[in-house]
């Protein structure tokens, strides 16, 4: 079976397109001229050059394809143009739903996020949580619900669509990183000096491309899966990040109001800087609410089953030390510091 993948040269993406080969899948990606292919080192795929954004490309990806993922998506907590998030994660997200309509593909698994149901409720949200745009914060989140919407409007109009929710994947293979990496890498090397109360859930990143292997063979059209493991603290999880490196984690509980305006400050000095804010202020408002979710719909209907975190973290760890993130020895050295 011939099957695309788009995303594939990112975190998740590239774990999927492994998966789907290792089934013995033949797996295209869609990917642009300038994306960074390390991840797809060694995976025996058929490249095709594209954008969401152009349709012309779409027709040419999807050509002879029985199974769509739909992985790609502009994942960034700030960005100088905003709309360019728009542009990909919700246009591009309906053009390569109207390619598959057309193409009559056999199966579009589109790679949802938790953030679209994690959101404050008397009870634990589940798939079945309905939300608004209005309680999405920032642009990724508001983007994502309305890609999320025009997925769910395609599936009630024929097209075989599925959703596949990963709550906040950690593992290796992250070579960008991703705003959860970059907490791991910044731990790693001694930068986070203190942490926010809040909490996630968080799944190991090959359990994410099962599910979604799972989601393509027993989802029900227009479902959503969410695709999690365990509901964590920030705090939990920087003890088992020191549990597993000897890194003592940080003290210092800073109070919401103060890392919000330590980021409005960093930010305006990035702005004038010309650079990337290292403490977005989407990321800290999107901290100040737990996201804990309920995921046993997966386990109950796909028979999705999560492995432990605290492994996922280490191979996280260790990955990030093979490849550079993080200069040799200098675990020991910010553990002697601290």
């Amino acid at each position: 079976m011939k099957t695309l993948v788009t995303g594939a040269t990112g975190f998740v993406g590239s774990h999927v397109a492994g998966r789907l080969l290792s089934a013995g899948h033949t797996v295209r990606v869609l990917a642009r001229r300038e994306s960074d292919a390390r991840a797809l080192r060694g995976m025996d795929v058929e490249r095709v050059e594209g954008d969401l954004r152009d349709p012309a490309s779409l027709n040419r990806a999807l050509a002879g394809v029985a199974w769509v993922f739909h992985v790609a998506a502009d994942y960034r907590l700030w960005s100088p143009r905003p709309q360019e998030i728009y542009e990909s994660n919700v246009a591009g997200t309906r053009n390569l739903l109207e390619a598959a309509r057309r193409s009559g593909v056999e199966r579009f698994i589109y790679t949802g996020t938790v953030a679209t149901v994690a959101v404050d409720r008397l009870s634990l949200p589940t798939e079945s949580t309905i939300s608004s745009l209005n309680e999405m914060v920032g642009h990724y989140k508001r983007s994502k619900w309305l890609a999320e919407q025009a997925v769910l409007d395609a599936a009630n109009s024929g097209v075989p669509a599925v959703i596949a929710m990963p709550t906040t994947p950690v593992g290796p293979g992250d070579w960008k990183p991703t705003p959860t990496g970059k907490i791991i890498v910044d731990f790693l090397t001694g930068k986070m000096p203190g942490y926010v109360e809040t909490g996630l859930n968080f799944v190991a990143v090959e359990d994410v491309a099962d599910g979604h292997l799972l989601a393509a063979e027993k989802g029900r059209i227009g479902e959503r899966y969410l695709l999690g493991a365990e509901n964590l603290t920030l705090k939990q999880v920087l003890d088992a990040l020191s549990d597993a490196t000897g890194i003592p984690a940080p003290r210092l509980k800073m109070p919401h109001a103060i890392a919000l305006g330590y980021a409005y400050a960093e930010n305006a000095l990035s702005r004038i800087l010309g650079r990337v804010p290292q403490v977005p202020v989407e990321a800290v408002k999107i901290a100040r609410h737990n996201m804990f979710v309920d995921c046993s719909k997966a386990l109950r209907e796909l028979g999705f089953q999560a492995s432990p975190v605290r492994a996922a973290l280490e191979r996280a760890v260790r990955w990030y030390e093979d490849n550079g993130y993080v200069r040799t020895g200098v675990r020991r050295e910010v553990a002697a510091a601290a």
